[in-house]
C-alpha cells in the first residue's frame, strides 16, 4: 500500500497571527493535496503529490520560518482513504443561513444544505475563511447574478452562490485534483448544469467579467494578482477576498484603494472583505 507524503508543523504559541497567511502562501509554491490543522490552529499535517515535494517545501520552510516552530518533520501516512478518515469528525455547521454537510450529517431543519464530500480540494465550509466568504455573500443580492468563484477547491463556495440564487456561475481552479473533488461536489448537489467548471489560473485567465468575483486565496496571492481581479468584475460588481489574516489588512486594502469598501469581517486569526468596483 502506497504512503502519502507529508509534514508536520506545530507553531510556537503564542504566534504571530500573520505566519499561518505566510506559511499558506509559501506552501503555494510547492502546490500541497491537503493541509490539515488541529482545532486550535497550532498543529498542521501538509500532504504532498510527491516526496520531492514535501522536501523541497520543509527545506524553504526551514531557512524562512523555521525558529517559529516548534516541531518540522517530514512522516509518511499509509493510504487508507486518509483524507475521509483524518475528516470523518466533520459535522454540519451553518454559515451565512446555509448548512455546510458532510454526506454522513444532513441535518433535516428545512435550511438549505450544501453537501461537500471531504478530500484533497480544501473547503469544506467549516474553516474560518470559508465562513467569513459565505456571510459576505449572504448580504450581496445575488438572484440572476454572474459570479466567479476563483480558486474553488472543493466548490463550495460556487454552490453557495448558486444556492443563493446566481444565475450564471463559473468554479475556477488550477489544479486538477481539486476540479475533480469540486466537479463531484457540484453533481452531488444537483448542480451540475448549473455550475461551469474551468482549469485555469489567474496569470492567463480571460473570461467575462462578473458580478461578483469570489477568491478565498492568500494574502500574497491577492496582492500579486490585485489587477486581474479588479478587471474580473463589472462597474458596481463586488470582490469578497478572504484567506488572510486580520493584520494584513491594511496591505489588502492598499493593493484594492481603487475600490469601495463595503464590509470587513474578522474570524479568530482570519479576515475578509467585501469591496465594490
Amino acid at each position: 500500500m502506497a504512503d502519502c507524503p507529508a509534514l508536520e508543523l506545530e507553531f510556537r504559541s503564542p504566534r504571530d497571527a500573520s505566519l499561518p497567511d505566510r506559511l499558506y502562501a509559501l506552501l503555494d509554491d510547492y502546490e500541497p493535496a491537503a493541509i490539515h490543522e488541529d482545532e486550535s490552529g497550532d498543529r498542521w499535517r501538509v500532504f504532498f503529490r510527491s516526496p520531492e515535494r514535501r522536501d523541497a517545501a520543509a527545506a524553504a520552510i526551514s531557512s524562512t520560518i523555521g525558529p517559529r516552530l516548534i516541531h518540522s518533520a517530514p512522516v509518511d501516512v499509509p493510504d487508507e482513504d486518509w483524507a475521509r478518515r483524518s475528516q470523518d469528525s466533520l459535522r454540519a455547521i451553518e454559515a451565512g443561513g446555509l448548512i455546510i454537510a458532510p454526506p454522513w450529517d444532513v441535518p433535516k431543519n428545512g435550511m438549505p444544505v450544501i453537501i461537500i464530500e471531504p478530500s484533497t480540494g480544501f473547503g469544506t465550509g467549516h474553516h474560518a475563511t470559508t465562513r467569513l466568504c459565505l456571510r459576505a455573500l449572504r448580504r450581496l443580492e445575488l438572484r440572476g447574478a454572474r459570479v466567479l468563484d476563483i480558486g474553488t477547491g472543493s466548490g463550495v463556495l460556487a454552490l453557495a452562490a448558486w444556492k443563493l440564487g446566481a444565475g450564471d456561475v463559473v468554479a475556477i481552479d488550477n489544479d486538477p485534483d481539486a476540479l475533480d473533488n469540486a466537479r463531484d461536489n457540484i453533481a452531488r448537489n444537483g448542480a451540475a448544469a448549473a455550475i461551469d467548471i474551468i482549469r485555469d489560473d489567474l496569470a492567463s485567465l480571460r473570461i467575462q467579467r462578473a458580478d461578483v468575483v469570489l477568491a478565498n486565496l492568500t494574502g500574497a496571492v491577492l496582492v500579486r494578482f490585485s489587477t486581474e481581479l479588479r478587471d474580473l468584475a463589472v462597474d458596481g460588481g463586488y470582490l469578497v477576498l478572504s484567506g488572510f489574516a486580520p493584520d494584513d489588512l491594511p496591505v489588502i486594502l492598499r493593493a484594492f484603494a481603487d475600490l469601495q469598501v463595503v464590509a470587513e469581517e474578522t474570524e479568530g486569526e482570519w479576515a475578509a472583505i467585501c469591496l465594490r468596483a
